[in-house]
């Protein structure tokens, strides 16, 4: 099946779950929110400087070289008296404009002329512009506004600007109830044998470090469990053990059609497959299925796969169970560096990286058993069925950063 005809399917199918809870908005990066967030103040609510300086009217100092009296002081949290003509306020950043002024003249551009027993006067080097340095009541946010949408992901600023119109708490979608899981008698952990100690053809598990790792990026409850013997018995019951207390089952391995893969049958045994291999590179091996209302996914094993497989498809997919309303990440054409004459019949992700010049360089090795590409790259290009490319075209290129994000 296509990928974008695969992802289709799966986004058809993850209607986002039932429920929400309210978390500390310190807490709530990387959640999805659950209702709009509408202000109930402006911001900012008054005119205020955005310069440390001095509050002027605009008459008293149309030429550069005007003398003023500093008639008051006004710092931040302050509100001053009305601007008397011919006149300046002393003035800070974040300080209300006093009634009357029209500008500020920030402290680089005057010369102050002390006095003793006042407050002195100013000498406004740079004649202003009607309006400079201020701020005005509600350019930021105005009272009734919906500030942060239902379904919007939050990240740290949007965390700022809740904290600005005074959320300290907020409501998000719940959690997606993950079991995790993988196969593969070769499988061993690190930690429990060492490098000196491996049996021939065991490999250390990679792929349960980075899924983990995934999954709590995208606000997961996770339920990790472990290492799954390559037999059809075995993989049943972790199946039929996991479906009971999830709302997302993830294998890793075992789903291609070698006799020791299990994944297929033990999904058909309990429940529905719904979607089987990808015309897609690295990833072919990717299966979706149902046992109950829990949903499953088998990622292959080949740590590149799986990788992007779960990103371009598992992550969307969670996004979508959590009521997010953009999931799918937004390529962008950027030069490719070098030649790619091997055109290949599926679409294929090519490891690369930005270099200095703008362009994007390939990494050398486009195995999918060859995880340091991932590493090494910043993004992958994605390349259309049948398409070569030389150097200079340009490509579209999808970051890691928007993807791990």
């Amino acid at each position: 099946m296509p990928l974008d005809e695969a992802l289709a399917s799966l986004l058809a199918k993850a209607t986002p779950m039932l429920g929400s809870e309210s978390v500390s908005t310190f807490d709530a990066d990387g959640r999805v929110l659950a209702q709009n967030l509408v202000s109930a103040l402006t911001v900012p609510p008054r005119d205020n400087s955005s310069m440390d300086g001095y509050a002027v009217r605009m008459a008293d100092c149309a030429a550069p070289g005007a003398v003023l009296a500093v008639a008051q002081r006004i710092p931040a949290g302050s509100v001053g008296g009305p601007l008397a003509a011919g006149t300046a306020a002393r003035i800070f950043t974040g300080a209300p404009i006093p009634e009357g002024a029209d500008a500020v003249v920030m402290q680089e551009d005057t010369t102050a002329l002390p006095e003793e027993g006042s407050l002195g006067r100013v000498q406004v080097d740079l004649a202003p512009a009607v309006g400079q340095w201020i701020r005005r009541a509600g350019e930021d946010v105005a009272a009734g506004d919906v500030v942060l949408a239902r379904g919007e992901r939050l990240t740290p600023a949007a965390l700022g600007l809740a904290a600005s119109v005074g959320f300290d708490r907020l409501q998000v979608a719940k959690r997606p109830r993950v079991a995790l899981l993988s196969t593969g008698d070769e499988l061993v952990m690190p930690g429990e044998v060492a490098p000196a100690a491996m049996k021939p053809g065991a490999i250390y598990n990679s792929n349960r470090f980075f899924m983990r790792a995934l999954l709590h990026r995208l606000g997961c409850e996770v339920n990790d469990l472990g290492i799954v013997p390559d037999n059809r018995e075995a993989t049943i019951e972790a199946l039929r053990g996991a479906a009971e207390a999830s709302d997302l089952i993830i294998t890793t391995g075992g789903v291609s059609v070698g006799e020791e893969d299990h994944i297929k049958a033990a999904v058909q045994a309990l429940g529905e497959l719904q979607l089987w291999s990808l015309s897609m590179k690295p990833g072919k091996p990717f299966a979706y299925g149902r046992i109950g209302s829990t949903h499953v996914t088998g990622l292959p094993g080949n740590p590149v796969s799986s990788f992007l497989t779960f990103l371009l498809l598992v992550r969307p997919f969670l996004l979508t169970l959590q009521g997010a309303t953009r999931v799918a990440p937004q390529p962008i054409a950027v030069r490719a560096d070098f030649d790619w004459p091997r055109a290949d019949r599926r679409r294929e992700f090519l490891r690369a990286r930005r270099n200095a010049a703008g362009g994007l360089d390939l990494f050398g090795n486009q195995s999918s058993g060859v995880l340091t590409s991932t590493v090494w790259g910043d993004g992958v290009i994605d390349t259309p069925a049948g398409q070569a490319f030389k150097a200079g075209d340009l490509v579209q290129f999808i970051s890691f950063a928007s993807l791990l994000a």
